[in-house]
């Protein structure tokens, strides 16, 4: 797993970065096994995102909601713990008789529990450094690592599948802090993109008029047009994404929109094929010791990232880019090579399929379900209707996203801005207009066009509200102790 990965960004999915830049090993995954086209996430935000995996539970269940919550990890071996909301996958997976074992980004707040071995990336509250990052080590503190993370964290990997238990089948969590920003990729991609122009997407200066009043004016942009500047807190003008640009103070806002985009995403796709050498490692590693055909391999993200779409930097929004985000997984023999799928399926998923693949049972706390027989395009298989997602952290961190909640159905998106901070932590007290938005995902991909005042989808608004709600009962998140939310009714 990744931190920040464009599903764009990986070649098979073939957006227009492909024309340019490859992923060849993580094209390997998807040649031996499946795509996922409709991943996403249910926050898209990283520590919401990782303990959703870890559990299988959305974040106002197992208690991450934000980025400054902590998780509480446990096994159900207890009765006491059998009785709390809170569970480990890889807890579960060792109480089955795995070896488990995480290397590198953990950031989740506590020591990795449920894992024989570790070496997780920690200072700079758990992102860690690209350079000579600090780890924990488990049993044995934290040690300074000289050299580039993502080499690291593969040779941890590396070194552990050499020496880990044979007698017992393996779990290893694999978790690269690339491609978070800031952007810093190996040496030896300095001249990747020398002489090359990055495709631009068509929305980087997308008029954002058909949008809601609650979410036009707000987020963090590539060029300079946001209210939010830089990420680079030390730049006070004509500063960007990544930093300040040179020779610009003669070129027009479109000139220097492009040149931001140019920058951002070279030092972006350099980073990214950091983690493409990662997987290849890892995968050579696998073929020597002949596991391939007998091990499921998952290649995935916490949630997506806007790669100059909608002229967004970052993610925290509920648009595709950063929503969605990449979903490889391969075993032979039951995946059939090459294959492409558009069903849903949501990270609240991801723990009870692969304890469904480790013949485990899964534990009725999770509320994901299963998707082995979807992957494997079996006769019946369960699919999923809807997926329903949640942005908690109100304006936070100077990207400026709403908080807002919504659905997604194989058609359709519906998004409620109710843009308030209620009791999210890191959440920034300034409330935004309330607001929906309603987009046709089938002949609208690219969501350019926001139909929730058009009269001729007010039923399509009104059953998907209604479904809304049922799902919010479903999973819990009824917001009854909210009393300044919004009502709306359907």
């Amino acid at each position: 797993m990744s931190d920040d990965h464009s599903a764009n960004a990986v070649s098979c999915y073939q957006s227009i970065l492909a024309e340019v830049f490859k992923t060849p090993n993580l094209d390997r995954i998807a040649d031996a096994g499946a795509r996922l086209n409709r991943f996403y996430s249910t926050n898209s935000i990283c520590t919401p995102a990782r303990a959703t995996i870890m559990t299988g539970q959305y974040g106002h269940v197992n208690g991450v909601r934000t980025l400054s919550d902590r998780w509480i990890p446990s096994s159900l071996d207890s009765q006491t713990a059998a009785q709390s909301a809170r569970l480990s996958l890889a807890a579960l997976l060792r109480d089955g008789g795995y070896t488990t074992s995480v290397f590198g980004k953990w950031h989740l707040h506590c020591e990795p529990q449920g894992f024989d071995d570790y070496s997780v990336l920690t200072g700079a509250d758990g992102q860690g450094t690209y350079r000579d990052p600090l780890f924990f080590d488990k049993g044995r503190g934290e040690k300074v690592y000289p050299g580039y993370v993502t080499d690291i964290i593969t040779k941890k990997c590396l070194d552990w599948l050499a020496v880990r238990d044979k007698s017992r089948p393996f779990f290893m969590m694999c978790h690269h802090k690339a491609p978070h920003d800031f952007w810093e990729y190996a040496p030896r991609h300095e001249h990747l993109f020398d002489g090359v122009d990055i495709p631009v997407t068509g929305s980087l200066f997308e008029d954002k008029s058909h949008r809601s009043i609650a979410s036009r004016d707000y987020g963090s942009s590539v060029t300079p047009r946001s209210k939010v500047r830089s990420l680079y807190r030390d730049f006070l003008a004509d500063d960007y994404v990544t930093g300040p640009l040179k020779n610009t103070e003669n070129m027009t806002f479109e000139e220097k929109g492009l040149a931001a985009y140019q920058k951002y995403l070279k030092d972006y796709l350099r980073t990214v094929k950091g983690i493409d050498d990662s997987v290849g490692s890892v995968l050579d590693e696998l073929k020597n010791q002949d596991l391939l055909d007998n091990t499921v391999i998952v290649y995935t993200s916490d949630q997506g990232m806007f790669l100059g779409e909608h002229d967004y930097q970052d993610k925290r929004w509920s648009y595709e880019e950063s929503l969605s985000a990449p979903f490889l997984i391969s075993y032979p023999g039951e995946i059939m090579a090459g294959s492409v799928l558009d069903s849903l399926m949501a990270n609240i998923d991801i723990a009870p399929t692969l304890l469904d693949y480790a013949g485990i049972k899964i534990p009725p706390q999770m509320q994901g379900f299963s998707c082995r027989n979807m992957i494997a395009c079996a006769a019946g298989a369960r699919v999923r209707e809807s997926v329903y997602f949640r942005y908690w952290m109100h304006r936070a961190h100077r990207h400026d996203n709403p908080a807002h909640y919504g659905i997604l159905t194989e058609r359709w998106k519906l998004i409620y801005y109710y843009g308030l901070p209620l009791d999210a932590a890191g959440a920034v007290n300034e409330p935004t207009p309330a607001g929906w938005e309603l987009y046709d995902m089938q002949n609208d991909p690219y969501e350019l066009k926001n139909l929730y005042e058009d009269n001729s989808y007010k039923n399509t608004v009104n059953e998907l509200k209604i479904m809304l709600k049922r799902c919010k009962e479903e999973y819990k998140d009824t917001d009854v102790k909210y009393p300044l939310m919004e009502k709306w009714s359907v």
